[in-house]
């Protein structure tokens, strides 16, 4: 039987030898594999089968690892990934010490730069240019951004740094009219406009070339040339790049190969800064996902007949809570940044279009929008992953809380998140949010909670986030009010005199198994710490008299709920706390129950590590299985 075309290919070397037809071949091969791998893995699936004829476009032009390819956000690397040398570990796709769903430079050397947020592709490849140049080295640098990620304000910084310097760089904007969502603003408007009138480019091509051909015969008719020359290219697409300093190529069609094969070698011939416009079809060669590209933005692998889970997610839960609250409230507006499905904001933006605030991959600028909002007298919601919303630090501080806004902020994805890896672990939320004067911190254990926190925050006169787990949120239908005027109590879910859990948010129940479990041995108490900041001032007490206190976190142990406790208790020297969360690494990819086991966070260890703590043997900071 005769091997396929990808069975061929064990480098990019290997993509040189081919011709025109064969590479078509091999790309059609490409999408199957990246499909039928992704039915049983999951992963980003839309944005990569859009980008096979750039990859092997670009990989057939230059020589990586020498020439460097850097690919923005990182959801379109898998078929870069399957001609680097990952062919024989692409069924391992974001599995537990798999190969990862974004590039990584540990993993290969092809992939130039370490990436899983957008907009950071064209700064990378700034710095490597610059690099390239001040050590006398020869080689090309590519950044392939897409029009979602361009909307991102440190595109643009980029650019026009870039711009300014003149450096041998390309950019090859992908564009597909989307990110995950469809794409908002002037930028989407403007690209659509380049799109419709690519024959206006090639009209101002012709005309460059007729410019050059006519023979100098007196300087006025050179005066008026060039006049029409100047007036015809501001009425053209691609003017904005090039007033940024960049020549802009396109657009082209992206899955043409000897097109877009000639338009990279025309933009390394060129020098300088260029921009290579392509547009490509998201989701192209699977029906379902070019008809609803973003449904199969992301997947996950699919479902056997009777495992759909039955309770809401936390994040249906937020939006359905905020929905209701909308409804009575007209204050109430709600930001996302190109996540309204996301973060379950999807039917508020249905039911309130006109309050649904999309700004693109922006959180800078969403998280200060709703401080405008807040001082004008609305009530902003601004919905973020915990990943994403570490962009907005600055603005968290500055522009929120130094000026005492009532935002509110849901930090969802808190914790890890599996399969996406670190890149997308919501693990460092809780030590950056805590240090912030006038800011108020909520970890909800149950989707009750969640509603019941959402009501309360838009009631506060100063900044509160809700940080709430990826994941189901629970069935439970029980109605909680907190009183608007006083911080939301700690809840006491067991007594017991000789140890006491201090857990937040989804450990609640990993403590509430292991206390049970150890109910032979001892007497365990359980406190659902609901507010993080400010901390419930009956933890002090609840803490005296007991053979020692465990905090149990879904979070880094550095500065973290359990350095609060500490902080807390600093005074009591006679009192054993253990901290358990995660250690001062990066956590990698994984399901969240094999994390949770890995680093201690599951019932069997946390009840290890208090069985150690009252016999008085020594701990380390984190209980692993091995204890």
């Amino acid at each position: 039987m005769a091997s396929t075309w990808l069975e061929r290919v064990n480098s990019p070397e290997d993509i040189k030898r081919l011709d025109v037809e064969s590479l078509q071949l091999l790309a059609e091969e490409i999408r199957s594999h990246i499909i039928s791998t992704v039915e049983k893995t999951g992963g980003h699936l839309g944005a990569n089968l859009g980008v096979v004829e750039l990859t092997l476009a670009l990989h057939s032009v230059l020589s990586t690892p020498k020439d460097k390819i850097i690919w923005d956000v990182g959801h379109q690397c898998y078929p870069h990934k399957l001609i680097t040398g990952r062919k024989e570990q692409f069924h391992t796709l974001r599995q537990w010490q798999g190969i990862s769903g974004f590039p990584s430079p540990r993993e290969s050397e092809h992939d130039a730069f370490g990436v899983g947020h957008s907009s950071t592709s064209i700064s990378a490849a700034a710095g490597m240019a610059i690099a390239r140049d001040l050590k006398g080295e020869d080689y090309k640098v590519v950044a392939v951004i897409g029009d979602g990620a361009l909307t991102g304000g440190m595109a643009f910084e980029a650019l026009c740094h870039i711009g300014s310097l003149g450096k041998d760089i390309i950019v090859i904007l992908n564009d597909n009219a989307m990110s995950i969502t469809n794409n908002v603003g002037a930028l989407s408007d403007y690209l659509g406009r380049i799109r419709s009138d690519s024959t206006l480019y090639r009209a101002r091509a012709d005309f460059s070339a007729f410019l050059r051909k006519v023979p100098l015969v007196g300087k006025p008719l050179a005066q008026v040339a060039h006049k029409c020359k100047v007036a015809l290219k501001n009425m053209l697409p691609g003017q904005l790049f090039e007033d940024l300093g960049f020549a802009y190529l396109g657009p082209f069609d992206g899955h043409n190969i000897p097109r877009l094969q000639r338009a990279i070698k025309s933009g390394i011939q060129r020098g300088g800064p260029v921009l290579l416009h392509v547009y490509t079809q998201k989701g192209r060669g699977h029906r379902l996902a070019e008809e609803n590209p973003q449904r199969y933005h992301g997947v996950g692998p699919i479902k056997v007949v009777g495992s759909e889970r039955q309770g809401m997610s936390y994040s249906e839960v937020f939006g359905k809570t905020l929905e209701e609250l909308a409804e009575n409230d007209q204050r109430i507006v709600a930001i996302t940044a190109a996540m309204a499905d996301g973060t379950g904001l999807g039917d508020f933006a249905k039911r309130f279009p006109e309050r649904l605030f999309d700004v693109g991959i922006a959180e800078q600028h969403a998280l200060t929008l709703a401080g405008g909002m807040a001082k004008e007298g609305l009530r902003p919601v601004v919905a973020i992953y915990s990943t994403f919303l570490q962009r907005g630090y600055d603005q968290i501080i500055h522009d929120l809380a130094l000026q005492e806004l009532p935002v509110v902020i849901g930090v969802d994805r808190a914790g890890v998140v599996g399969d996406d890896g670190p890149t997308h672990h919501g693990v460092f939320d809780i030590s950056s949010l805590r240090t912030v004067p006038n800011m108020t911190l909520l970890a909800p254990s149950s989707g009750s909670e969640l509603a019941a926190m959402l009501d309360w925050a838009i009631k506060q006169t100063g900044p509160v986030a809700i940080r709430y787990p990826r994941g189901d949120a629970g069935t439970s239908r029980v109605e909680l009010t907190f009183d608007p005027e006083l911080p939301i109590p700690a809840a006491t879910l067991k007594n017991g005199h000789d140890v006491v859990i201090f857990a937040v948010g989804p450990m609640v129940d990993i403590a509430m198994e292991a206390a049970r479990v150890l109910e032979p041995e001892c007497s365990c108490g359980v406190v659902n710490v609901r507010s993080l900041k400010p901390l419930d001032s009956s933890l002090w007490r609840l803490a005296q008299g007991k053979k020692a206190i465990v905090t149990l976190e879904d979070h880094v142990i550095a500065g973290g709920f359990g350095s609060s406790i500490l902080e807390l208790l600093r005074h009591e020297t006679d009192l054993k706390v253990e901290c358990i969360g995660y250690p001062d690494t990066f956590i990698p990819q994984g399901s969240i129950s094999r994390l949770h086991e890995e680093h201690g966070l599951d019932v069997n260890h946390v009840v290890m590590t208090i069985r150690r703590l009252l016999a008085g043997r020594s701990l380390r900071a984190v209980a692993r299985k091995d204890l």
